[in-house]
């Protein structure tokens, strides 16, 4: 049976897969192999996880998650999934700062590619990382925290350095959120307002189709006791999807309703599979002051981009200083396209949009459709830093060395 990501539109050439239930299973496979890929939870949408020699799944790792709550953090296995540390945190009294849309993306995983939720004073879940563990390309087990010299370096990695094994994160007392949704948000409300409207929660999304002159829906996550500015939006009579033609039977608690942490900042619950994987996802990052015209320049191509569209998501992001982030030292907007799952069809509107928003400097998402990446300021600090650790290229792919290769 050919092994594919979750969309199912890569199907991965490796000529073995190892699925190791321990440490040193995952250090003997690295340490017999000639070139090793890492795969986590199969939720990346391009080619960073293939490899035509060895795959390794974290994903049969013992989770043994342990708190250190005068240290502030927990240490789990990089396989597990964030729902389910999450909901071990809270029956614990501990919480994480933010989560994304999906509960059901690995730590390791979401963590190399620097994957994030929303929130204007909020950073990616990498920025949660206070110490990772990762087997190098000799087997060894080398444990990095945060104030070591190389440690921005290797969080967000692109599994290029090695296999994380082990993640630390920052955790908090456990906090309760209310979601609230709202309709029809005029979009001319969006572009005089957009700094409100991006810093009006603990959690922002807005979702978009962008064929008209509103924004189909936004989302407000706020603290209990806050209460929702709507903006001149309506408020939803019903739960939503962000699709609203369909089922929202998986989507978190609305309308109000105080509720864990971990249950409300997700769009989705972890005992549902959101959708079938009919799917294709894109995103860019541009500086969160240029969102009114990177706004203007997707409308543009409205032409080209809605007969492909699903849905489109609007989320903020904070700069932190991880080297390879799409949000390195820069404030981000995030634009999310979730399309159809037809990659001949998609492609050229992923270089269009490329182009559309080339002169506002937009970064890919790692894990997600799209042909083009600027150089990261840190680059020839990370390439150092991979000499170091991976001399011989072990983990290295094409994704890795197209992306990640000094001019």
């Amino acid at each position: 049976m050919t092994l594919t990501n979750w969309a199912g539109n890569i199907a991965f050439g490796a000529a073995r897969v190892h699925r190791p239930s321990t440490v040193d299973q995952v250090r003997d496979v690295v340490a017999g192999a000639e070139r090793v890929r890492v795969l986590g939870s199969g939720h990346s949408f391009n080619e960073i996880a293939d490899t035509p020699a060895d795959l390794v799944s974290v994903a049969g790792l013992p989770p043994r998650p342990r708190i250190d709550a005068a240290a502030g953090t927990v240490t789990v296995a990089g396989g597990i999934r964030y729902g389910e540390l999450a909901a071990f945190l809270d029956a614990e009294g501990f919480a994480l700062h933010n989560l994304g849309s999906l509960p059901h993306i690995s730590i390791a995983g979401a963590v190399a590619t620097g994957t994030h939720g929303s929130g204007a004073a909020l950073g990616n879940l990498a920025t949660a990382v206070a110490g990772i563990e990762l087997v190098t390309a000799g087997g060894e087990l080398v444990r990095l925290a945060r104030g070591d010299a190389d440690f921005a370096g290797a969080v967000v990695s692109l599994g290029a350095l090695g296999v994380v094994v082990g993640v630390t994160l920052d955790v908090r007392p456990a906090f309760t959120i209310r979601q609230f949704v709202f309709e029809h948000l005029p979009r001319t409300v969006l572009d005089a307002r957009w700094e409100e409207i991006a810093t009006a929660g603990y959690s922002v999304s807005l979702f978009t189709d962008w064929s008209g002159d509103t924004v189909n829906q936004l989302w407000l996550k706020l603290a209990d006791g806050e209460e929702p500015d709507g903006f001149g939006a309506t408020p939803a009579v019903r739960t939503m999807h962000p699709i609203a033609a369909m089922s929202p039977e998986s989507c978190t608690e609305q309308g109000g309703v105080p509720g864990p942490w971990h249950r409300r900042l997700p769009h989705f619950k972890l005992e549902f599979t959101p959708s079938s994987g009919e799917e294709l996802q894109t995103e860019f990052f541009v500086a969160r002051g240029d969102a009114v015209e990177a706004f203007a320049a997707i409308e543009r191509l409205r032409h080209l981009v809605t007969p492909v569209l699903q849905i489109s998501e609007i989320r903020v992001v904070a700069a932190d200083e991880l080297w390879l982030s799409p949000h390195h030292r820069r404030d981000s907007v995030a634009l999310h396209f979730t399309w159809i799952r037809d990659g001949a069809r998609v492609a050229p509107v992923v270089a269009a949009l490329e182009d559309a928003l080339a002169h506002l400097a937009p970064r890919p998402h790692w894990g997600k459709v799209f042909h083009h990446a600027p150089r990261p300021e840190r680059l020839g600090d990370f390439l150092a830093l991979r000499d170091r650790l991976d001399p011989d290229r072990k983990f290295g792919n094409a994704f890795v060395e197209r992306h990640l290769t000094a001019e």
